[in-house]
């Protein structure tokens, strides 16, 4: 099974999903109610120093990389798991094959990973002859349905129940036209139990390496990835290498910023530490660079890598909640993947730092304050230097440049634009000449006057 995606832009990619309003406009609402959930979570009196402490314990972990990690393989090692190391993509997916093959595995169970969806694992495993069943709810459904994630947390946000009520009626022979909630998740629940009881081998991502204890945190509210793990006689946990941290303790800061800020939840339903394979099983980590080292030597975006993927930027970023995950091309999509995807190839990504609308609603609710809008700026810039501007921006905004910076010209072009804007709007060539205007979006109605105006008039201003 192929999960790729064509390489589109931004916008063009953003339009196929723009053409359906309803699903659109449903799409907006899923996003912002988990938003609203998030925000009644992190309504603490300590929240802003959680986040600090998460912020500042994944730096030291990033500063101490090599260490840690060092550190964590010799701890894992002596209680009995095997420690792997991989480069890249390719050299991840030959030897987690190269260890299924020596136990004559079949059948895999695999808990949501998007490490391994961004190494492509599946389609690997399946080229070679094994069965890869995806055990989280909403990554099996995507997989019926031949498609990757469009969420991180999330990964069929943009299937309606309708819709997997039909898929459940293609691939399971649940009843036609069936759709409560309550029924197809009964369905799914047999259907994977099957798949976790009977697995040659389990495949689990992580949340955390300890490197205090060589332990391997996962965690899940649906007790797939436990399932697996204590189930199959083989468990192979794919972690990137930024998912070390020190201590325990530092643990008990991401767990409780984790949870509130992916799902609105004060904990994870399961949070499984494994610290050694079960008697009579053997447990492999495949600890993977894939370009994790070159964004480290890099000082403005190194803190990209501190991302727990807990999802709170898609779920707030107005552009990724109209816009939908494919947009971005990438396995990792909305605001946090405009910052990771120009890293892997800029010239691949070059629009995606520009879909945003700069309003710094994802920074705010980072759990482990990446400043992703200056970021995205920083790509801006890159790109501009490249030359990667769309012909006429370079021009445009040197032109720009003098009237941004005199108030006097800004507030006179100001006066001029509410004069014209009513006229622009009502000009259909403009919205074939500029993208943001096509489709499903237009031109803003013009104030009657400026902010210093009306704060001027009110009294608001002297």
């Amino acid at each position: 099974m192929s999960t790729s995606l064509p390489v589109l832009s931004h916008p063009e990619a953003a339009k196929a999903f723009l053409h359906d309003g309803e699903r659109a406009a449903w799409h907006d609402d899923a996003l912002w109610y988990v938003r609203s959930k998030r925000d009644r979570a992190t309504d603490l009196p300590e929240w802003e120093a959680l986040r600090e402490a998460a912020s500042a314990l994944k730096a030291h972990a990033m500063s101490r990389l090599a260490e840690l990690l060092e550190a964590f393989e010799q701890r894992a090692t002596a209680s009995g798991i095997v420690v792997h190391w991989a480069r890249d993509a390719a050299e991840h997916n030959r030897i987690v094959l190269d260890i299924l093959r020596s136990t004559g595995v079949k059948r895999v169970a695999k808990s949501k990973s998007m490490l391994t969806e961004e190494c492509g694992l599946n389609p690997c495993l399946e080229a070679a002859g094994i069965e890869v069943v995806d055990t989280d709810l909403g990554e099996r459904i995507v997989q019926l349905a031949h498609q990757p994630p469009s969420h991180i947390v999330i990964p069929a946000i943009h299937w309606k129940k309708e819709e997997i009520a039909q898929l459940f009626h293609t691939a399971m022979g649940t009843p036609a036209g069936e759709s409560s909630p309550d029924a197809l998740a009964g369905v799914a629940r047999v259907h994977l139990r099957d798949a976790l009881l009977h697995a040659d081998a389990a495949i689990t991502g992580a949340n955390a390496l300890v490197a205090e204890t060589g332990g391997v945190v996962v965690c899940t509210n649906e007790g797939n990835a436990d399932l697996g793990m204590h189930s199959a006689p083989v468990h192979i946990a794919c972690v990137g290498i930024e998912k070390i941290i020190a201590t325990r303790d530092d643990l008990g800061v991401l767990l409780r910023v984790l949870a509130r800020s992916a799902t609105g939840q004060p904990v994870t339903a399961y949070t499984t530490h494994v610290t050694a394979p079960r008697a009579g099983a053997a447990m492999h980590v495949v600890l993977v660079d894939n370009g994790r080292s070159a964004r480290l030597a890099d000082a403005e975006m190194r803190s990209a890598l501190h991302c727990i993927r807990c999802g709170a930027c898609l779920n707030t970023c107005p552009i990724y909640r109209r816009s939908g995950g494919y947009s971005y091309n990438h396995v990792i999509p909305g605001p946090i993947g405009a910052i990771l995807a120009p890293a892997v190839n800029l010239d691949a990504h070059r629009t995606l730092p520009f879909a945003s609308t700069l309003c710094g609603s994802c920074g705010d609710v980072c759990p482990v304050k990446i400043d992703i809008p200056a970021q995205l700026v920083t790509w801006r810039e890159r790109s501009a230097a490249a030359g990667m501007l769309p012909a006429g921006y370079a021009t445009l905004f040197k032109r720009l440049g003098p009237l941004l910076a005199s108030r006097t010209r800004f507030n006179r072009a100001g006066a001029w634009a509410r004069r014209l804007l009513p006229v622009l709007r009502a000009l259909p060539f403009l919205r074939r000449l500029n993208p943001w205007t096509r489709p499903g979006r237009d031109l803003p109605v013009a104030p009657a006057e400026s902010f210093r105006e009306w704060a001027k008039r009110t009294g608001r201003l002297s």
